[in-house]
């Protein structure tokens, strides 16, 4: 089967229908939990820099830190609320392009898993991801990952629809747009996360040809012209960076988050440290994963030019997947610390290769029984991704619902009850109002004390803080705003600083405070 084939209208139906179910549960509620975690809100504070000041090139992370990632999440959420008209960064437009992303991925997995399987592989592969707790979990927040899957994945199916065409005189035109679509999703994918956007597929692709012998085929994949425009696209901003001597973004980009890595940097870390979040991370689909990687590299499939193409067609982009899968396990390995949310680009073959080793392997032997019974599994936790991550989100902000408040909440949100978003005490948006209430926006903003991460403060502020000077000004201008993380021995910069108003945050509060009148002399 080809690509053109699983394009037809009876196979784009299911298709279609899976991707309405994607975006439902990725838009849904998409916004009602505020920026509360650190991560999230460092890429919120780029884009905000972005979005309402014009800076797309080096944004800076409260005035001061550069951009760390490289910017094509942050130019997507850009480039989408201009073209809504949008000047404001919210909760739910810095998460909208994890979830187009998320959606897109979903109908990339199933036009492959179609082309290699047929329909009823498609509509697994999709249901699949849509029971994956990480993968709908990582589509409704606002960091990198989501985009670099994507283009992780269009370079994997690109790359093995190109392999798939070699010989065939009369798809030379297909081939050679697929060549160039997959060196391009290579440079976005560079652009995305940095160097292992490239890497990883790469990597996979190289093995892959090896362990086929297909000496010939590795030479075509680097040929001048596919090879020179991902390159640029995969360096631009890099030079960007150069041209315009910003090198603290490529010192902390290329040294701190990927290279130094490799080098002991960050210290080193157990074996064990990515088990869990390989075999955890969505029950019971995430334990299917390394089964399936097993079979596929065990299975022996037939040279396409024998008989039985499809089979064989499919088997080998089974074991493309499994070599994708170890090498992206062995890399992260070696890359000490990194997120374990990193391994998100798993998910999208994964499904493909859960789907595989369902109906090529398991359904010939056991029937379609099986077949039905895995896509109730994914439905059923399909449902519970809809109806528990909005709620588990709001957790991190501080507000817990009961399971009997989960069920609600939807349909109360519906009717125009008062909803659950809006008591969050772990949130500094409110906090942030009542101080843009009183301090004016050219007024200087200081903070002591703040516990944890700033960045969830200074994006809802919309504004940057400064740290408290040590010792303080006779002269000190502007407001401080104190948390309850204050130390014991800058008492006595306090005891030079009133209070101006209690300011909602968690248990305890902030306080907003300035210099006193007349100062206290010690």
């Amino acid at each position: 089967m080809t690509l053109r084939n699983s394009l037809s209208p009876g196979r784009l139906l299911p298709i279609a229908a899976i991707a309405l179910l994607m975006g439902l549960l990725t838009i849904n509620r998409l916004g009602a939990s505020d920026v509360c975690g650190g991560s999230e809100a460092t890429m919120a504070v780029y884009v905000q820099r972005m979005v309402e000041h014009g800076e797309l090139l080096f944004p800076l992370d409260n005035c001061r830190v550069p951009m760390y990632k490289p910017p094509l999440f942050h130019w997507t959420s850009f480039a989408l609320d201009k073209m809504s008209g949008q000047d404001v960064v919210t909760s739910f437009n810095l998460r909208l392009p994890s979830a187009l992303y998320a959606t897109a991925g979903a109908i990339l997995t199933m036009l492959f898993a179609a082309s290699l399987l047929g329909t009823r592989g498609a509509i697994l592969s999709g249901l699949v991801l849509a029971g994956s707790f990480q993968y709908v979990s990582q589509g409704r927040i606002g960091l990198v990952d989501m985009t670099l899957a994507f283009y992780e994945a269009l370079a994997l199916y690109s790359f093995f629809w190109w392999f798939s065409l070699e010989g065939d005189s009369g798809a030379m035109r297909s081939r050679r747009a697929l060549h160039y679509i997959f060196a391009i999703a290579m440079g976005l994918g560079v652009l995305a996360k940095g160097p292992v956007g490239a890497i990883l597929p790469g990597a996979a692709i190289v093995v892959f040809l090896a362990w086929e012998r297909r000496w010939r085929t590795l030479g075509e994949v680097f040929r001048p012209g596919p090879l020179i425009v991902g390159a640029l696209i995969a360096v631009s901003w890099y030079i960007a960076c150069l041209a315009g001597r910003q090198y603290s973004f490529l010192q902390l980009q290329l040294g701190s988050e990927n290279f130094g890595r490799f080098f002991g940097s960050l210290g080193a870390m157990a074996p064990w440290y990515y088990l869990q979040p390989l075999l955890l991370n969505s029950i019971p689909l995430s334990l299917l994963v390394p089964i399936a990687v097993v079979v596929a590299l065990m299975t022996s499939g037939a040279a396409p030019s024998e008989p039985d193409q499809g089979s064989s067609r499919a088997d080998q982009a089974a074991k493309f997947i499994a070599m994708f899968w170890m090498v992206t396990v062995v890399f992260f390995n070696f890359a000490a610390y990194k997120r374990r949310d990193y391994l998100l680009p798993l998910w999208p073959p994964s499904a493909v290769l859960i789907a595989w080793w369902l109906m090529a392997r398991l359904v010939p032997r056991f029937g379609l029984a099986i077949y039905r019974g895995l896509l109730a599994v994914c439905l059923i936790l399909a449902f519970g991704n809809y109806v528990f991550i909005p709620a588990y989100e709001l957790r991190g902000c501080g507000q817990m619902l009961t399971v009997a408040e989960m069920l609600e909440w939807p349909v109360a949100s519906l009717l125009g009850r008062l909803p659950a978003e809006g008591f969050q005490p772990g949130s500094y948006r409110d906090a942030a109002a009542e101080v843009d209430s009183i301090v004016r926006a050219d007024t200087p903003l200081y903070d002591v004390g703040i516990d944890g991460a700033k960045e969830p403060l200074v994006f809802y502020l919309r504004r940057c803080t400064s740290k408290l000077p040590h010792p303080l000004d006779a002269a000190l201008e502007g407001y401080v705003i104190a948390g309850p993380a204050v130390p014991n021995n800058e008492s006595e910069r306090l005891d030079q600083l009133e209070e101006v108003r209690k300011l909602p945050y968690g248990k305890t509060g902030l306080t907003l405070m300035k210099r006193k009148s007349h100062p206290v002399l010690h």
